[in-house]
Parts: C-alpha cells; structure tokens; sequence
C-alpha cells in the first residue's frame, strides 16, 4: 500500500510540475506575441492628452475609395471640432485616420448602403446630442486632427497582459506548491 501511495503521488507530482511549466512557457510566449505586436503600436500612439472638444461642424460625404482601393459608394462622415484651443479633424480611432483621412468615421458594414448610411447618421445625431465631448489630442504644435477614442491606450495594454501574467503567477504557484509538497515528504520520511 505504502509503494502505491509513493508511486501515485510522484506521477500526480510530476503531471502538476509539468503542468506548471506549460502555464509558465505559454505565458512568456504570449508576452512576447504582445511585446512585437501591442507594445509598439502603444509606444507609437501620439494622442496622449485627453482634452476637451467642442462640436463645430459634421457633414457625410459619399466615398469611393479605402485605403487606396476603389469600393462601392459608402457613406462617410466628416466631423470639425474644437480642441485645445484649435480647429481639428476628429477621427473615431487610429484606424479610421489610416483607413481614410477624409473620413471622422467609417461605417463597420460597407455592403449596404442603406445600412451604413443609417449607422453614419445615427452617430452624427449623437455629435449633435452631445456638443461637448472628451477626445484625444496630441502635443504636436502642427497636428490638426484629434481621436474620439484610442484603440491602443493604457487600458488595452493592461487588459491585454492580465491573462499572461494570470497565467505565469498560476503556473509558479502550482511548481512552487510541488515543490514544498516534496520537500515536506521527504522531511517527513526522514523523521
């Protein structure tokens, strides 16, 4: 009885441990896929500075091209504002100003035009709603366009490292628990 005991428990041991160094392994992968992908594109953000904007205008033009490429008619909305002190471009993320700088947003579903055009004007009646908002700015004395929300600010980076770090301290934890498990078995054998 004694020898099955020891044999169970060295096998539950060594699958614990090896389950402790697959979190930890996976975990340190992840901070790398995060390290190459997520960090740069925080680190290159320039719109830091969280002011305040003031509805000047907006408009919704018809566009026949994003990013470069030639795509059925869709609508688009153009919004001016006020910020810090100056006139500005308000895009919706850093995404929409790659997409198209003449665009403030750009409707999610480009395959209906009815669609996207209700889903521009309901936006531009919530700008109209709303005269007074938060955006991002930069410092930049010559930027002359502004961000309604960041895609890649402090809380994307801390949501996007919880889980790896949930997972490295979860893997130690358990390596460290097989680790003093066996030291106290043998500290009992010895006895």
């Amino acid at each position: 009885m004694g020898k099955k005991l020891v044999m169970a428990q060295k096998r539950g041991e060594t699958r614990a441990l090896c389950l402790g160094v697959a979190m930890v392994v996976c975990a340190v992968i992840t901070y790398y896929i995060l390290g190459t992908t997520v960090l740069p594109l925080y680190q290159k953000s320039i719109w830091t500075q969280e002011s305040k904007c003031h509805l000047i205008e907006t408009n919704i033009r018809d566009q026949e091209e994003l990013e470069g490429k030639k795509v059925a008619q869709y609508p688009c909305l153009w919004v001016n504002v006020s910020a810090v002190g100056r006139w500005a471009m308000l895009y919706h993320t850093e995404d929409t100003r790659d997409q198209n700088q003449q665009c403030s947003y750009i409707p999610g579903s480009l395959d209906h035009y009815q669609t996207a055009r209700a889903d521009v004007e309901k936006v531009r009646d919530n700008f109209h709603e709303h005269q007074a908002f938060y955006c991002f700015s930069t410092t930049r004395e010559n930027e002359t366009s502004v961000l309604y929300r960041r895609l890649y600010g402090p809380q994307t980076l801390l949501f996007s490292l919880f889980w790896p770090t949930f997972l490295l301290t979860g893997g130690l934890l358990i390596i460290a628990m097989v680790k003093i498990n066996q030291s106290l078995s043998i500290l009992a054998a010895q006895k």
